[in-house]
């Protein structure tokens, strides 16, 4: 389905109507600064929409999101996501949450050349890489998919723990770390139980 921008401001409004007809103070307590409890790193597929499948509210997660959820060492979007969040935001919770069927793992796993996204893409093919064996011997693409998407989460996961403002808000506030994956076809999450903090 595609959005056309015109359309967008016009459900926009309409979208206003709806909310300050059922809740008139809506608009006002969104205004207000955000406390998060989780910081939410997830995939920039349109198909995963982390607020809704987690039933959270507005001002509940900090999300930020990328190609591949991934979180590699020396990306200051991600790295910048999460340290505001630990420090500013003071975060409870961190979650990595990949998704099966995910097009980056495809992607990896068919060993296509993804032009100018190689150079995002080198951490998800370093875990491929470690894994390979593991992976290959697997009865099919979706299971090596699944597993990849997996494997992928708690390599993310590890990244996350590398941060020295995570280690300093695990020791001093208890964070914790969480790598999920979202199920597309069951719409379950599936806690990986990563036990990070």
């Amino acid at each position: 389905m595609s959005m056309n921008p015109v359309r967008i401001f016009e459900q926009n409004e309409q979208w206003i109507k709806r909310r300050l007809g059922s809740d008139p103070g809506y608009l006002d307590r969104l205004s207000r600064q955000q406390h998060p409890g989780m910081l939410y790193i997830g995939c920039s597929d349109s198909r995963v929409m982390p607020e809704a499948f987690m039933g959270a509210g507005p001002g509940e997660v900090f999300v930020h999101r990328n190609v591949g959820n991934l979180v590699s060492p020396g990306d200051p979007n991600t790295g910048s996501a999460i340290i505001y969040g630990v420090e500013h935001l003071k975060v409870g919770h961190i979650v990595v949450c990949g998704h099966y069927d995910c097009g980056a793992v495809k992607g990896v796993l068919q060993s296509e050349d993804l032009g100018s996204l190689e150079p995002w893409l080198q951490n998800l093919r370093g875990v491929f890489r470690r894994h390979q064996a593991e992976l290959e011997a697997l009865p099919d693409a979706t299971a090596r998919c699944d597993r990849l998407v997996e494997l992928s989460v708690r390599a993310q996961c590890a990244n996350i723990l590398g941060f020295s403002e995570v280690q300093a808000s695990i020791s001093k506030t208890g964070l914790r770390v969480h790598g999920w994956v979202f199920d597309l076809r069951s719409g379950r999450i599936v806690d990986l139980n990563v036990g990070g903090g």
